[in-house]
């Protein structure tokens, strides 16, 4: 069933105000969080000259900006809950733009990297095209994109106050290779367990050169 353009503004303001009730206890709840591997297969990826221009979408109280900053990398943060904004700017120092999902506004060819870490499980199905184009465009040539969301069986609904939508690894790869990117990889998280405890998705695809 398509979602009405007043559907994706609930599903966007309950899901975002979910995270600002609980801004404080998120912070506290992932800042230890070992995220050292994913930020690696971004990173190797990137075939430029550092320092690389990195955009992390989603990027939360900061954790994640505040890193790839002390690896000597320009990085700015795309966020669409207020609170997390406020943290963010104020923990790391970075430029943090207020965006949420439905109202992006991405300079076009600025960015080497997107670090899209936990972030784009929460776009609707039928709004990941349009959102995947944009990432696309915001890429400089060759620009790498990594994602890791939790997987599922391409079921997507509310659960626990917030929208997200589960892929498996097939329907993910068929939605990055419609807006254009090139797998470069993919693994599941955490590292070293039986495959039904990993579950996290993590893949990395480059913007084509022309």
């Amino acid at each position: 069933m398509k979602l009405l353009p007043e559907d994706l503004e609930k599903i966007a303001a309950l899901t975002l105000e979910h995270y600002n009730q609980r801004a404080e206890d998120f912070r506290e709840g992932t800042r230890d969080h070992d995220v050292s591997q994913n930020i690696a297969a971004l990173l190797r990826n990137i075939n430029a000259t550092p320092p690389f221009t990195i955009l992390d979408v989603g990027c939360g109280p900061g954790r994640d900006l505040r890193t790839f900053s002390k690896l000597g990398h320009i990085a700015i943060g795309v966020e669409g809950a207020s609170r997390f904004v406020e943290m963010a700017r104020t923990d790391s120092g970075c430029e943090v733009w207020h965006q949420d999902f439905l109202h992006l506004d991405l300079p076009a060819g600025r960015f080497d990297g997107i670090f899209a870490n936990a972030a784009l499980f929460h776009i609707p199905s039928q709004e990941l095209p349009r959102v995947l184009l944009q990432f696309r465009a915001a890429l400089k040539p060759g620009g790498v994109l990594f994602s890791s969301n939790p997987r599922g069986s391409n079921e997507e609904g509310w659960n626990h106050g917030r929208y997200g939508s589960y892929h498996d690894l097939a329907a993910w790869q068929a939605f990055m290779s419609a807006a254009g990117f090139v797998e470069l990889e993919h693994y599941y998280r955490p590292e070293g367990l039986p495959r039904e405890q990993q579950p996290w998705l993590a893949s990395v695809w480059r913007k084509p050169e022309n």
